[in-house]
């Protein structure tokens, strides 16, 4: 929200000579965010006047409008001759006056303006817009100075546009609604400077009348609590926006549109009441304010033909909707160039409907913006009054005496609260006294209640014994205030944040990471040295997933936790694998241009507790009890933490140094190997075996166990999966549950030897269907103790070895920890490491 710190000053004392870092400083205190404290005086440079246009010739043959003008800028320019400036804008005609920068200055943004020839003519100088001088965002026109402004050419044009005072910018939170008006922020700069305010919802308003100002009927008085309405008749439809308020409305990034709208628009930032101007002589019959419809339409004033569903709130006459309510109105009975009768209506709605209305319309308006934080329902008389009152003095007509008046608005309902209750939650003495102060600064009637015994004898600095029980009625402005929290935390904020201590806890003496966090970065770790790049993805799936993913259907993971709130109705569950939504961000980054991609994520996947009913429902007003906890933990889905890595294109890059290598099955059984690693588990208590698992190739598909449990899966996708999800062919990946392996043993030191290794070769021939897996361990059962390492570097199948025949070539390291071993030591060694894989596997010595 924008606001110019002149207005504020109509309605609060605040010091003349108040630095802006004060009052920034001010506003932060009581919890207001500021984006910006901007003083306009220095936002634009060099000489900005008033100019008044005296001559316009269109110029012909470019591909916009361009007009070369003649500017009248009195003495600014120390030749008195009329200013020749080039303007593409059309919004203004001979006789306007107009805001002009010389050349030499500067606008905001550091645009320097100079002379220049352009469109065939020389230009000196620019007619400014709002967005151009930092005023607004409307940069459909330049600005035009109205008939109020008493300016004369060359006088200096920063008091006419407002660029003499200082704006600030600011980021209302959404339980602070009544700060997005001149009244709310005036009451908390009261509070902050202790100087008088003047409440603007405090000026007299005649009440409704028996009579209506116009029949209309309230058929959900849930949605709309409160209705009010006044007409003004015999309006002159060409009387314009005064120049300070439509100068005020830009400051406040709002459009001046005509009287009666720009009107709405002043009152609802003035005292946060939105408001409507209706059309009444366009208006057919009675108004009915109710839900609407489902397929209903409503031609917005934006233009757009919408499709109203049986949530959204509307305003009908006996047309249909003319209005989708608190949101914007329609354009049959919108005030348009010739409207003389104006039917003002200030209502109140309900916050929920209107937040729901406006994100399913995609309408974020001012006035929705407000609704769906919360308006004060008491102020709709005298925002009713107030616009009346502008309209009738700036733009004629008379108002009816009739004042529409459907209330409906249900009382605040008091909040109990124990006087000590600030005391014992921040730990800083609030006397009883200073309680009731703040909270009635507020705007809250405070009463005394019962008394009562403290709830919390053994805080430091309260008393124990009795305790008195305040009783809060907050104020209708305030409808975030609804429990002894919110009280809690307006004393607080009142008294100054910067009383409350910071006084970190001490931290209590711990062993650093848990076993599990260690094993989880430890795997990260691996896996990001190794060249994957760490993602992660949105848990939520698509029913479609499981069949993408050929999922069989008595697969346990295809049942799934279906939120009863999803993000998008298209992804309504929670994932059982990691690997659906890893192979959506691996097709999105191959669809901007990415070939080579190795991605991993560790993450929780979700498994429904079949049979398990509904959580119990458990209330706010206790803590629940241990037999309440567990009824809850016995609905919460399982959530194993799993690991995952995909993979396609090129594992090694290509270069000068030879042609890449392109990842494979093999790679991702490797990925495997190297988180089970990680995890501390040992190399001879991992077997790989052969497995068929979807979505892998039942033929390229890797089961990984750790002592003889299935851990997780590893090798290349399906063919018909990777069709499905439109991804490469060869597309690899795995997956581990990491919840399910052992703890990390205690390793022991190694025993490091300083004698030489003995390196032999060996080349078994067996039947390819023999994992060399098991060709492996085979070896190291065979070879003893003086094996070292055991190494697969050579596959090789051909017609000399035999049909369904293959040679696996391992590279053999000996070594003995006290003594150089001998070459008979060495061959001994492997000649019974291959006799025990001829004897298990039936494996040949290659060449023998």
């Amino acid at each position: 929200m924008r606001v110019s710190v002149s207005w504020l000053r109509e309605y609060v004392d605040l010091p003349a000579d108040l630095p802006t870092g004060d009052l920034e400083q001010a506003l932060v205190d009581l919890g207001i965010e500021v984006e910006s404290v901007v003083d306009l005086a220095e936002s634009v440079t060099g000489q900005l006047v008033v100019g008044e246009v005296r001559e316009i010739e269109e110029l012909t043959g470019f591909k916009k409008p361009i007009r070369f003008c003649r500017v009248d800028v009195g003495a600014a320019n120390g030749t008195g001759e009329p200013q020749e400036i080039v303007c593409g804008a059309r919004n203004f005609a001979p006789g306007d006056r107009v805001v002009v920068i010389l050349p030499g200055g500067v606008l905001p943004g550091g645009f320097a303006i100079g002379a220049r020839k352009t469109y065939g003519h020389n230009s000196a100088g620019m007619i400014c817009s709002a967005k151009e001088l930092g005023l607004g965002d409307d940069h459909s026109g330049i600005i035009v100075l109205g008939s109020d402004v008493t300016a004369k050419p060359g006088d200096d044009a920063r008091p006419v546009v407002g660029l003499d005072d200082v704006v600030l910018d600011l980021e209302i939170t959404p339980d602070r609604g009544y700060a997005l008006s001149l009244r709310g922020l005036a009451r908390e700069l009261s509070h902050a400077f202790d100087v008088p305010l003047r409440d603007p919802a405090l000026a007299p308003a005649p009440v409704g009348t028996e009579t209506p100002a116009y029949p209309v009927e309230v058929r959900d008085t849930v949605g709309c609590d409160r209705f009010t309405a006044r007409l003004v008749r015999g309006v002159d439809p060409t009387a314009p926006t005064p120049s300070w308020m439509a100068q005020r409305l830009v400051t406040a990034g709002i459009r001046s549109i005509s009287l009666p709208v720009d009107i709405t628009n002043y009152v609802m930032l003035e005292l946060g009441q939105p408001m409507h101007a209706f059309d009444a002589d366009r208006i057919a019959g009675p108004l009915v304010v109710r839900r609407a419809e489902a397929g209903e339409k409503l031609t917005t004033l934006d233009g757009v033909n919408r499709v109203l569903t049986a949530d959204d709130m509307v305003i009908c006459d006996d047309s249909g909707p003319i209005s989708l309510a608190a949101v914007m109105g329609g354009e049959t009975s919108e005030v348009v160039a010739g409207t003389t009768t104006v039917l003002f209506e200030a209502a109140h709605w309900d916050p929920a409907m209107v937040g729901r209305t406006a994100r399913r319309h995609k309408l974020f308006s001012e006035a929705a913006k407000r609704w769906e934080r919360g308006v004060d329902p008491a102020v709709a008389l005298v925002a009713l009054e107030r616009a009346v009152r502008l309209l009738t003095e700036h733009g004629g007509g008379t108002p009816g005496a009739e004042i529409l008046d459907i209330d409906h608005v249900r009382p605040r309902t008091p909040i109990s609260l124990p006087a000590d209750l600030p005391t014992r939650r921040v730990g800083v003495e609030y006397p009883p006294a200073r309680v009731v102060a703040l909270l009635e600064r507020v705007g809250c009637t405070v009463a005394q209640g019962a008394d009562r015994l403290s709830e919390d004898p053994g805080v430091v600095g309260v008393a124990s014994g009795v305790g008195t029980v305040l009783s809060v009625t907050p104020p209708t402005w305030r409808p975030d205030l609804t429990d002894p929290a919110d009280l809690v935390e307006e004393v607080v904020r009142l008294d100054g944040y910067d009383k409350v201590p910071s006084v970190l806890p001490t931290a209590p003496p711990g062993r650093g990471l848990t076993p599990r966090q260690r094993r989880r970065r430890a795997v990260a770790n691996s896996l990001a040295e190794r060249g994957y790049v760490e993602v992660l993805a949105h848990p939520f799936v698509s029913p479609e997933l499981a069949d993408q993913l050929g999922l069989p259907a008595d697969d346990p993971r295809r049942p799934a936790v279906r939120l009863a709130n999803p993000l998008s109705e298209e992804e309504p569950l929670l994932r059982t694998t990691l690997l659906g939504p890893l192979l959506g961000i691996l097709k999105r980054n191959l669809g901007r241009g990415h070939r080579d991609l190795a991605l991993y994520e560790i993450g929780a996947v979700f498994h429904p507790r079949v049979g398990a009913g509904s959580p119990p429902a458990m209330g706010v007003d206790r803590r629940p009890t241990d037999e309440e906890f567990a009824a809850a933990d016995a609905v919460v889905p399982a959530q194993p933490v799993h690991v995952a890595v995909v993979l396609t294109g090129d594992i090694d890059p290509a270069g000068w140094w030879g042609p890449g290598r392109p990842a494979g099955w093999a790679d991702a059984i490797e990925a495997a190997r190297d988180v089970l690693a990680a995890a501390g588990i040992p190399d001879e208590r991992v077997e790989v075996r052969a497995a068929e698992y979807a979505p892998w190739h039942p033929g390229r598909c890797a089961e990984l166990r750790v002592d003889d449990s299935v851990v997780g899966h590893a090798g290349e996708l399906h063919p018909v999966v990777v069709a499905a999800l439109e991804l490469p062919r060869r597309t690899s990946a795995m997956e581990l549950n990491l919840d399910t392996l052992p703890p990390t043993p205690v390793t022991p030191a190694p025993t490091v030897s300083g004698f030489p290794p003995a390196l032999i070769d060996v080349a078994l021939v067996l039947d390819d269907s023999v994992p060399a897996e098991q060709v492996r361990r085979a070896l190291e059962a065979g070879a003893g103790e003086l094996l070292e390492d055991v190494r697969l570097f050579d596959v090789y199948s051909g017609a000399q070895l035999g049909e369904g025949r293959r040679s696996l070539a391992y590279k053999l390291t000996f070594r003995a920890p006290d003594r150089t071993l001998t070459v008979e030591e060495a061959v001994a060694a492997r000649d019974a490491a291959v006799a025990v894989a001829a004897q298990r596997l039936g494996a040949t010595l290659r060449g023998a």
